[in-house]
């Protein structure tokens, strides 16, 4: 029975190092948090412009198009790492088939480009 608790005793440790490390996160800010932010710090910021007239106003998508570029070249890049570090192991059908992902979102980003949302007028 010593044997069994002593193979858990990693895992103990690792969850109380844990709760400590977010315990900690949640406390700190009370503790070091600056206590009068000026009200440009309070004012609401969203989308690349101040807050102003109503909520349901219009604006340009290209916000949108250029946060989900950005997210496709992230999960790209997350795609990329694991298949570059086991390269040598997935051979040629793993080979052509990271060649056909990167051909369809290279398509996507001629077709953005083309259709002018990289565009800043």
């Amino acid at each position: 029975m010593n044997g069994l608790l002593s193979e858990y005793l990693p895992i103990v440790i690792f969850i109380a190092v844990a709760l400590a490390i977010g315990v900690a996160l949640l406390v700190a800010p009370f503790l070091v948090a600056y206590r009068s932010p000026d009200p440009e710090k309070l004012s609401a910021y969203e989308c690349g412009f101040n807050a102003f007239d109503d909520a349901r106003m219009k604006f340009d998508v290209r916000f949108y198009l250029i946060s989900i570029l950005f997210i496709i070249f992230d999960l790209e890049v997350a795609f990329l790492f694991p298949w570059a570090v086991s390269f040598s192991e997935v051979g040629m059908l793993g080979f052509w088939s990271m060649m056909v992902f990167l051909a369809v979102l290279t398509v996507g980003f001629v077709y953005e480009w083309k259709k002018g949302a990289l565009e800043w007028d």
